[in-house]
């Protein structure tokens, strides 16, 4: 089938379903809403639990289609593959605020601040000014999203391949044929898609570990074993699992804070072992490569630049101290591995943009086949975001988001003007982020709330308030953007409703500020944030620069190491994208910036499981094979993960009543959290 004649058969499908799915009407119902902000409120608290520990959150877009799935099996009547999709985006707009909004990085950092040392003091947002900063940032990236879509799903048709391994795996779970690309997307979660020389027979020698297909037409989709009782019974189980241990380490905190290498390796250099099965489990998700990155950036901070800071007299304070002690030191190479990598990373994403839209502007309107662009788009106007929707929700959002950062801060923290612009620089840089999350399936949003600080350190010198709370509004819109681009391109390959998600998105948005902010509360008063047990890591990464950018101080010869790790890292960031953008089969092992770093940020203990986790993905794909495994390990590793997330809000509960742990036996290395050092 041609192009041009596989166009016109789309439109007609689009014209003929408008009418049987009323512009997505049956698509954004009661229930479909009810669980998917239900679903999204479990993600909201397990992804704050994990934020606030290490730095990393996760979509869980795939577990979230996964469990509404699940979930749908008591309806009377069966949820279509439309209301997944659009149940999986609102759980994943209501899952995602914790980052979203900076409840894991830009709140703890302000925290953090020192009246002697920054000017101004320890910002504690109350509960409403946190929901009013919150408000500010929650639904400029949803109204960014449907231009963003028109340009980078529906003329450009990047891949986006978290969201086209969701819209796989929704085919396989409703029995659908699978969604039909433009190109091939391999993931490793055991369900794929087939481009068109697979669907003829025709063997692919660059898929390692598959087996190969004789004959696999198109039409018809993979067969993966999903009995929804099998399927209940691992998550229920796997849950039950890690919920189980969570609680066991809260009463005998020891189970999660074991001496690796004895007791001083412990309580000097914070060398333990956490054998968490929900971190296990994030290891399943994440894949071996990644956790692999992770490790031996763990391995490179802690146990070479670590002690070396230490005995160096660079580092002179006890290892896990900030400022003085080696864990700060380390912190600075972090941020240059981090920041060389993102900007690196964005280099070919903007090079292209001024190549295709700026120099080429002028040919590609001349062109014969760009009067076909709009045709590309398959859905009708019913279904659709209107633009005037858009530029209203831009233009209140910005005003409203304006408004609301000026009575939380005032004019000592940030001017209104500066806020102003900080959403410019936010729709900007989103729409890079986006394009890197579509190509790359990684969203630089760190690197970019860096450009944005870098930024605001000239227009707005020696305001340390303002840096920050710049950088969390560009953040706040390029992840959320992101994130939701996602989505829509599973809707897009599902054909679901893009107004129906939109909708969805705002819901969850809406719903999540509630949410996030109440957790986020809760937790601050019953622990110390950043402390023992929710040490923030990013939150001094955000504080770290904006320190940076207005004194100029950097410990003891950091600035040598963090200008080496930031050359080579550069390099290996540029290594991999052009890897990536060929195609080659081992661009997924070139080392991962981001990753590397996030192994400095975090004391072994949470790298070590994830690595195990890791591991358990590699070597059961590997004897299984990606076919026949199925989805059955993500399903457990989706259960382990939720389980701790879940069940950790029972041990907040417990705390803040004054319930504390029953024995502290094995923790004189002083690394349990809840006992006395």
């Amino acid at each position: 089938m041609s192009i041009g004649t596989r166009v016109k058969w789309l439109r007609r499908q689009a014209r003929r379903g408008a009418g049987t799915l009323d512009g997505g009407q049956q698509e954004f119902t009661f229930r479909v809403a009810f669980f998917g902000l239900l679903i999204g409120c479990l993600l909201c608290f397990t992804n704050l639990y994990f934020g606030l520990q290490t730095g990393w959150i996760s979509m869980m877009s795939l577990q979230s289609a996964l469990i509404g799935f699940l979930v749908s099996k008591f309806f009377p009547t069966p949820m279509t593959p439309q209301e997944n999709v659009v149940l999986q985006t609102i759980a994943v707009a209501t899952g995602t605020m914790p980052l979203a909004a900076g409840f894991v990085g830009i709140l703890p950092a302000l925290g953090l601040l020192d009246e002697e040392r920054d000017g101004v003091p320890a910002l504690h947002l109350s509960w409403l000014d946190a929901v009013g900063w919150s408000l500010a940032v929650a639904f400029f990236g949803v109204f960014l999203s449907p231009p963003i879509r028109k340009q980078v799903i529906i003329e450009e048709q990047l891949a986006f391949p978290s969201g086209t391994a969701t819209a796989q795996l929704i085919s396989v779970l409703h029995q659908i044929p699978p969604p039909d690309t433009t190109q091939t997307v391999r993931q490793r979660h055991g369900y794929r898609e087939l481009d068109t020389e697979e669907a003829q027979g025709i063997p692919d020698p660059d898929t390692p570990g598959m087996p190969l297909e004789e004959e696999h037409p198109v039409a018809e989709p993979e067969v993966v074993d999903v009995a929804p009782q099998e399927t209940w019974n691992a998550l229920i189980w796997s849950f039950a699992a890690s919920g189980v241990m969570t609680l066991t380490a809260y009463f005998f905190p020891v189970v999660f804070s074991i001496p690796l290498f004895g007791t001083h390796l412990a309580s000097e250099w914070l060398w333990t072992f956490t054998p968490s099965l929900s971190y296990i489990g994030q290891g399943i998700i994440m894949g071996f490569p990644t956790t692999l990155s992770m490790n031996l950036g763990m391995l490179v901070g802690w146990a070479i630049l670590s002690p070396v800071a230490k005995h160096s007299g660079w580092a002179p304070g006890p290892v896990g101290d900030m400022t003085t002690g080696s864990r700060g030191w380390i912190l600075w190479v972090s941020l240059a591995i981090m920041c060389a990598d993102s900007l690196v990373s964005l280099v070919p994403v903007i090079a292209e943009v001024l190549y295709k839209k700026v120099w080429r502007g002028a040919i590609v309107l001349r062109d014969a086949d760009a009067v076909l662009m709009d045709d590309k788009e398959i859905e009708s106007p019913d279904r659709l975001v209107p633009m005037r929707w858009v530029a209203w929700g831009l233009g209140g959002s910005v005003v409203f988001g304006t408004l609301l950062v000026w009575a939380v801060f005032g004019d000592e923290g940030i001017k209104p003007w500066a806020t102003f612009i900080g959403y410019v620089m936010g729709g900007l840089l989103s729409v890079l982020g986006v394009r890197a999350l579509g190509e790359t399936d990684l969203n630089p949003v760190s690197g970019l709330g860096k450009i944005s600080q870098l930024f605001f350190a000239w227009i707005q010198p020696g305001n340390i308030v303002a840096n920050i709370i710049a950088g969390g509004v560009a953040e706040a819109g390029a992840q959320q953007a992101g994130d939701l681009m996602q989505d829509l391109k599973t809707g897009h390959l599902i054909r679901a409703s893009p107004r129906a998600q939109f909708f969805g998105q705002l819901l969850g948005s809406l719903l999540s500020i509630v949410v996030t902010t109440t957790a986020y509360t809760l937790y601050q008063r019953a622990y110390e944030i950043p402390g023992p047990y929710f040490p923030a890591p990013t939150a001094y990464v955000w504080l770290g620069l904006a320190r940076l950018l207005r004194d100029g101080e950097l410990p003891a010869k950091s600035s040598e190491f963090m200008v080496i790790f930031a050359v080579i890292f550069g390099a290996i960031a540029a290594v991999k994208a052009y890897a990536q953008r060929q195609g080659l089969p081992y661009a997924k092992w070139i080392p991962s910036g981001v990753a590397f770093a996030i192994g400095f940020l975090n004391t072994p203990s949470f790298s070590i499981a994830r690595l195990i986790g890791g591991i358990v993905e590699h070597v059961y794909y590997t004897r299984v094979g990606r076919e026949k495994g199925g989805i059955k390990l993500i399903i457990i590793a989706s259960g382990f993960v939720l389980g701790e997330g879940v069940v950790s809000i029972v041990s907040l509960i417990l705390r803040t009543w004054g319930f504390g742990v029953a024995s502290c036996w094995g923790c004189g290395h002083g690394m349990c959290g809840g006992c006395p050092a």
